[in-house]
């Protein structure tokens, strides 16, 4: 098993690009499942999850051609209705292919999703919208079994936003008879990513990236060509780099609107933060005098649960102490444990942590648990004195493009190995 190890206090200095959104790219390669003939995707990571849904796509009957960063699918030949266990264990995201096959197939057998273990991901939303729409469901030895005659417009109300959950039904709704609208819908940019490719391909949707999103069913929809959006939250990894290091560190291929909210408690906490509307870009530089701030994590547009682990290894090192509550999943704090064995002051009770700034962190043998904890341990070991490895890396795989090629190249001390 491969492990990182990094030698902290390198300021990081340089450009770093950043890369398509994983987010982004899993749904709408899901969504080609809708479509006969030739999709082309660009800017899609080459990342492990998207190896993992390529593999899905294919195994259900889809004809795919890769080539780096550019993936087309033709789901012409689409046959096989049912998705195993062995191909979904790792990644959460599988259950997006649910709405697609029973918009096509009319029936649809998945395995209950895997994923990160950092809490209840239930997919009852995802359920309770589709036997509103005339789906029957059936849960047995770990599988969801979906058959419909003819899906059926509905208005969905979801109890709390659910990103999947709202893309699933959006894509379904595609192809069902009637209007379907969404109630209390996820926002994220990725959400609206998806949307636009839904609309290239000829549906009709009104009100994405707001809480009320109306979907007028059409008979077929057409191949088309899109660009994945930005990664938002590689970028904001990347601004927690430079701030955490005290460097200096220019994004591309950044759109900054997407990180408000991080860029929002990240110049509370001292950095400089500049933005380039023009190519794309943002500058973030580090201060050495950060500030404690209180973090309350939200659905888009609030503080994203997917930047909770990271901005936490940099309060760690800030003066004073700041308080970060978890509203979205209940076991998210999973990295505290390891940022505590760098020398980190962390009280965590219930779904808060307080954290205490600290004078240094001091490297140390930690183990990741997850992907973004992966991450926000990379970032601790970067300012950490001393030698930092990380075991169980292979989470990173799952959602950072060349993490380390990318930091070795800000000038980061850092290498993978084998175990």
């Amino acid at each position: 098993m491969d492990k990182i190890v990094l030698k902290g206090g390198k300021k990081l200095e340089g450009e770093v690009k950043i890369s398509g959104a994983k987010n982004a790219a899993l749904p709408i390669l899901a969504a080609l499942l809708l479509t006969e003939g030739w999709n082309s995707i660009s800017n899609v990571p080459q990342l492990g999850d998207i190896s993992t849904i390529l593999k899905l796509l294919h195994e259900l009957g889809a004809e795919i051609s890769e080539d780096k960063k550019d993936i087309r699918v033709n789901a012409r030949n689409l046959r096989n209705p049912e998705v195993p266990y062995d191909l979904v264990k790792t990644m959460r995201a599988s259950i997006l292919v649910l709405g697609p096959l029973v918009a096509r197939l009319k029936r649809a057998k998945v395995s209950l999703p895997g994923g990160c273990a950092i809490g209840a991901r239930p997919i009852n939303l995802h359920l309770k919208a589709f036997e509103n729409m005339g789906v029957k469901i059936n849960i047995e030895h770990g599988y969801v079994e979906a058959k419909v005659k003819r899906l059926k417009g509905a208005r969905i109300y979801f109890d709390i936003p659910t990103v999947t959950g709202t893309e699933n039904i959006m894509m379904a709704a595609c192809l069902a008879d009637g209007t379907t609208i969404l109630e209390n819908a996820a926002k994220e940019p990725e959400v609206v990513d998806l949307a636009t490719v839904l609309s290239k391909m000829g549906a009709k949707i009104h009100g994405a990236g707001t809480d009320v999103i109306m979907i007028e069913g059409v008979e077929t929809l057409k191949p088309m060509e899109h660009q994945i959006m930005p990664d938002r939250i590689e970028a904001c990894t990347y601004m927690v780099a430079a701030g955490i290091t005290g460097g200096k560190v220019k994004l591309l291929n950044c759109n900054p609107s997407h990180c408000q909210a991080v860029v929002d408690k990240l110049q509370e906490i001292g950095l400089e933060v500049s933005t380039y509307n023009h190519d794309g870009g943002v500058l973030i530089a580090g201060g050495s005098d950060l500030k404690a701030t209180d973090i309350k994590t939200h659905p888009y547009p609030g503080f994203p649960t997917d930047m909770q682990a990271q901005i936490m290894s940099l309060l760690c090192l800030s003066q004073g102490s700041s308080i970060i509550t978890e509203t979205i999943f209940e076991n998210r704090f999973m990295h505290v444990a390891e940022l505590k064995r760098m020398g980190a002051d962390i009280t965590v009770q219930g779904n808060t942590a307080v954290v205490k700034g600290v004078e240094k962190l001091s490297g140390a043998q930690v183990m990741a648990t997850d992907l973004r904890a992966s991450a926000s341990l990379v970032l601790a070991g970067l300012a950490a004195e001393g030698v930092t490895e990380i075991s169980r890396v292979y989470h990173l795989d799952r959602g950072y493009e060349d993490l380390i090629g990318k930091l070795f190249n800000l000038g980061a001390d850092i290498e993978r190995l084998k175990a």
